[in-house]
């Protein structure tokens, strides 16, 4: 019985400052279920004592500085381990070109054992206690989160909440008829229910996984699989699903993982007549979840991937007085990004900017330009409408303009779960190849190549110049190319996402150096923008942001303002040369080249861009 644990002082702090919510929200989920929650609070109690004093001491320096994720100088880096090192011991031996490549943030993909064959690129979890033995143990994840903290860094992990794999204990046991453990999932004797459930629900996968629903031959039942038939949804209105994988969740933390990646958040609660997306009880358990680590673990974030339209994302920050997720991912803004590369119009972008402009600036985005997964075009549509843009006929452009099938694209990507009946499809590739890279080293052109390594290096410039914490694809800081032997592999063939999922290639890294190659272009310009990023306070989280009008529908311009710095940013996304009708009347500098530059008609090359500073001190 917790009421008869002794509980330390700091605990009892920590715990009497939630208690009354957290006992108000989990009682109202889950039908005042004392038992549960007395379960609860004692698991919660069993992590508090077994983390170790080094984290400890890491959760007291972070309570002292609880925005310490929000500076200018953080920069992440998102990575496979078996891409990047092979093993988790492979990736602390090269933490040193993590540093190199200035990241202080880095977010390890999906590395907990899921079955070969059947993983989701390490999204069908069988153990949440075990890492996949290819990359090492539980233990190496320990020394490399050590490792990582003696340097000044952060690790990030995934964790996979909405489902398991089909070879996970608990789904084993609901094959053998375990009906304790059936109850961990959503089983039914037969297909009436679920048809009801598929009346309202979207499919994730219509094309690779069509429908929510598998028949498990087993069981002789049928079971909710969201996403990929072998992976079966968690039934969250059970109080023991809860509360097993809040403790899976604070083991990840006890390891020394910093942020977990809450993966695929909106789909963890399930009603029927509803389409199973972004319910009020999700908010419940989030909330929960944040207290939860604030009581155990408080130098843990929250990292939510909510792949939604805006008016879905935000409110997963919460509230100021009960927040809910630390940070979520800024997809909008990357799909935004990508449709003004193809359309050479910012007038969408602008508008967009605008809504993540009026948001309170404790709303901390992670800002990205590729990522592992695809990229869906998750646009604002009803204001495109007033344009002429018809969503389905504009997705087909986008697409065949980011596959080189539009004249005058050079870009190179894959379609991802195409769907002619809806006449939707997503997008895969790197950023290099996106931009024309491949392209242009495939045709020896030199002129292309200068241009498409403009357009990669000024995408950055402009992730670099959001609010935020931005993160960088590992592979992106050389200008990696798509990968392609993935259609030559049995088990990635399916799955075009594979294409910028490819090994970090080592020996072009080694080129970083050598200022006249691709590598050594890309690495070096972003090294350099990335500290003076971190050099100015204007690129702090907290900074006053504004659209600056350019009255030039291929330039945006972008104003930030902090502690007497203000800045001026222009990006061209035209590809060819531009003047930003702009009339600043104070003096700024370039702060690329340090000398004087007028913020009034600003004349910018083809995908050129500008980052003009004055300071009022």
């Amino acid at each position: 019985m917790f009421s008869e644990l002794e509980l330390e002082p700091e605990f009892k702090a920590r715990l009497d400052r939630h208690y009354d919510e957290l006992k108000w929200l989990y009682s109202e989920l889950y039908h005042n279920d004392t038992n549960a929650f007395d379960y609860f609070l004692t698991m919660l109690h069993n992590y508090y004592t077994e983390r170790s004093p080094e984290l400890r001491e890491w959760d007291e320096a972070r309570e002292l500085v609880p925005d310490w994720y929000k500076g200018n100088e953080m920069l992440g880096m998102q990575m496979y381990v078996n891409c990047f090192g092979k093993t988790l011991q492979g990736v602390r031996e090269h933490l040193d070109y993590i540093r190199e490549a200035g990241a202080n943030y880095i977010h390890l993909m999906p590395l907990l054992e899921s079955p070969k064959g059947r993983s989701d690129g390490g999204y069908a979890v069988s153990d949440f206690r075990k890492v996949n033995p290819a990359l090492g143990s539980m233990e190496d994840l320990s020394e490399l989160a050590h490792d990582c903290h003696a340097l000044g860094m952060s690790v990030c992990l995934d964790f996979v909440m909405n489902h398991t794999s089909e070879d996970h204990e608990w789904a084993r046991r609901a094959r053998a008829g375990e009906k304790e453990y059936q109850d961990r999932y959503f089983f039914f004797d037969n297909w009436n229910i679920p048809n009801q459930f598929e009346k309202t629900v979207p499919q994730v996968f219509p094309k690779t996984a069509p429908g929510n629903f598998t028949w498990c031959q087993e069981a002789g039942k049928v079971v909710m699989t969201t996403f990929y038939p072998y992976q079966w949804d968690l039934n969250y209105g059970n109080p023991t699903v809860f509360n097993d994988m809040t403790a899976n969740m604070l083991n990840l933390c006890n390891h020394g993982v910093d942020v977990i990646r809450l993966d695929a958040v909106p789909y963890i609660w399930k009603t029927l007549g509803t389409n199973c997306r972004n319910l009020p009880q999700v908010h419940t358990l989030v909330r929960i979840m944040r207290m939860a680590s604030e009581i155990v673990c408080p130098g843990t974030l929250l990292l939510g991937e909510v792949v939604m339209e805006p008016s879905k994302v935000v409110p997963y920050f919460g509230t100021v007085d009960k927040p809910e997720c630390h940070m979520l991912y800024n997809v909008t803004t990357m799909a935004t990004t990508w449709h003004t590369v193809a359309t050479h119009d910012v007038n969408l972008m602008k508008h967009q900017l605008r809504q993540i402009f009026a948001l309170p600036k404790q709303y901390v985005f992670l800002n990205y330009l590729r990522c592992h997964d695809d990229i869906g075009w998750g646009l604002d549509y009803d204001y495109l409408k007033q344009f002429g843009v018809d969503e389905v006929a504009h997705k087909k452009f986008l697409n065949e303009y980011l596959r080189g099938f539009y004249p005058g694209s050079d870009a190179r990507g894959e379609l991802y779960n195409d769907d002619p009946a809806l006449g939707d499809a997503r997008l895969c590739g790197t950023t290099a190849s996106l931009c024309g890279i491949e392209a242009a080293e495939y045709e020896r052109n030199e002129e292309k190549l200068d241009k498409a390594i403009d357009l990669d290096i000024m995408l950055h410039a402009f992730l670099l110049t959001q609010s935020g914490l931005p993160i960088i694809y590992s592979g992106d800081e050389i200008g990696q190319l798509n990968d392609y032997t993935y259609h030559d592999d049995p088990l990635k063939w399916d799955d075009s996402r594979y294409i910028h999922r490819g090994d970090f290639h080592w020996d072009e890294a080694k080129k970083r150096r050598l200022t006249k190659t691709r590598q050594g272009r890309i690495f070096k310009a972003l090294r350099k923008l990335e500290k003076l990023r971190a050099k100015h306070d204007v690129f702090e989280s907290e900074a006053d942001t504004w659209i600056v009008e350019t009255y030039n529908p291929h330039i945006l311009g972008i104003g930030r303002y902090y502690h007497g710095e203000k800045m001026i940013a222009l990006f061209n996304f035209s590809d060819f040369t531009e003047t930003a009708w702009v009339n600043e009347v104070e003096d700024y500098k370039d702060m690329l080249t340090g000398k004087a530059r007028p913020a009034k008609a600003v004349e910018l090359t083809r995908y050129g861009f500008a980052w003009l500073i004055t300071s009022f001190r």
